[in-house]
């Protein structure tokens, strides 16, 4: 059984950084894709970012190039997405997600895996 935690949202001020931390467990870290997926109320889930853990390749949606990063620590079967000149707009429900055994990793992939969510609250 697929398992992800979330851990690392909060509070912070605009132009402010959090790191969120997604941990996996229950399946080989190979060939798989990660991503961070937010939702605010009233609005659609949105995909952040990605990246697939063979390769490294990553994506990003436009709102957050250059401001985020996602990363992974292989050893510790872990998915960091450091957000970096928080705005506003950036306050959401962070989900991680998670498709194992796959080659098309993109804000558009599939995902079979999702964990409970971490918020995050940016003030103007």
């Amino acid at each position: 059984q697929v398992r992800l935690v979330e851990s690392g949202g909060g509070s912070v001020q605009a132009g402010g950084s959090l790191r969120l931390i997604c941990t996996a467990s229950g399946y080989t870290y190979g060939s798989n894709c990660i991503g961070w997926f937010r939702q605010a109320p009233g609005k659609e889930r949105e995909a952040v970012a990605t990246i697939y853990t063979a390769g490294g390749n990553t994506y990003y949606a436009d709102s957050v190039k250059g401001r985020f990063t996602i990363s992974q620590d292989n050893a510790k079967n872990t998915v960091y997405l450091q957000m970096n000149s928080l705005k506003p707009e950036d306050t959401a429900m962070y989900y991680c997600a998670a498709e194992s055994g796959t080659t098309y990793c993109s804000g558009d992939a599939d995902f079979n895996y999702w964990g409970q969510g971490t918020q995050v609250t940016v003030s103007s």
